[in-house]
């Protein structure tokens, strides 16, 4: 396999998202999807490894936690970083388009976004599938970092969980895929946070809403009352947004 010195943008790009989507512990050369996107930019799979350690360098949550990325690294690794860092949204999009031509395929079909309800062309068809591929973004980077596991119960049925969004979709489009506005829950724990029903403190613990707390139902005390104070599963990158949590025990937290 033909190797070449210096990586182009578009090949920085995709390995920035497959470090998004890698928890950290399956950086390596051995890991399935890193061989993969080492035969799709005809690399080898120690190169695309250790570009993705490079960039884990960069990542405060890495550092805090004395992990170790990547000692060394190059400055254009670093101007992704931060041009995802400041327009996710965009970002996202361009790197899923790269690798869905890469591998010759139509994004809407890898989104398998159903061509009956989707306006053939047009900046509304665009539109739509620009929002289906950054939400299919967030949900795999959001629950790589937690490693497939609801922070707040460990529950690791894949199917079971969502990529919660710490401020509401409609409420920031700049932190609408900004990983640090999620969290992974169970459906239940999902459905608790977007109502307002639980949130988590400055140090991540669990917070029961007074709403509910003097309710005397066993499925509350088993499923919810039950965490009050207990600190989450923290992920092991793209922590959640200390800005953001106050947001939504401001906003959206139900503390009368």
């Amino acid at each position: 396999m033909a190797s070449r010195k210096y990586w182009s943008r578009d090949e920085l790009i995709l390995a920035f998202n497959l470090y998004c989507k890698t928890p950290f512990g399956q950086i390596h050369n051995r890991n399935p999807n890193i061989i993969e996107l080492a035969r799709l930019i005809n690399r080898t799979p120690s190169a695309v490894s250790w570009k993705l350690a490079n960039y884990a360098r960069l990542d405060p949550a890495i550092q805090a936690r004395g992990l170790a990325g990547a000692s060394h690294g190059s400055k254009k690794e670093k101007e992704v970083w931060d041009e995802f860092h400041n327009d996710w949204e965009s970002l996202s999009y361009e790197s899923e388009k790269l690798e869905a031509t890469l591998r010759d395929r139509n994004l809407q079909d890898i989104i398998e976004l159903d061509h009956i309800h989707l306006p053939q062309e047009g900046l509304e068809h665009e539109a739509i599938v620009k929002v289906r591929v950054n939400q299919n973004f967030f949900r795999a980077t959001v629950l790589a970092a937690y490693h497939f596991e609801c922070c707040i119960t460990g529950l690791s049925i894949t199917s079971l969980l969502n990529a919660s969004h710490i401020v509401p979709w409609s409420s920031d489009s700049k932190n609408r895929v900004n990983p640090r506005n999620g969290l992974c829950l169970n459906a239940l724990h999902d459905r608790a946070f977007d109502r307002g029903l639980i949130t988590l403190t400055e140090d991540y613990r669990v917070k029961i809403s007074p709403t509910i707390i003097a309710d005397k139902q066993a499925a509350i005390q088993d499923y919810l009352l039950k965490y009050d104070g207990v600190k989450i599963m923290l992920p092991d990158k793209f922590m959640p947004d200390q800005d953001l949590l106050s947001y939504h025990r401001t906003h959206i937290f139900q503390n009368p």
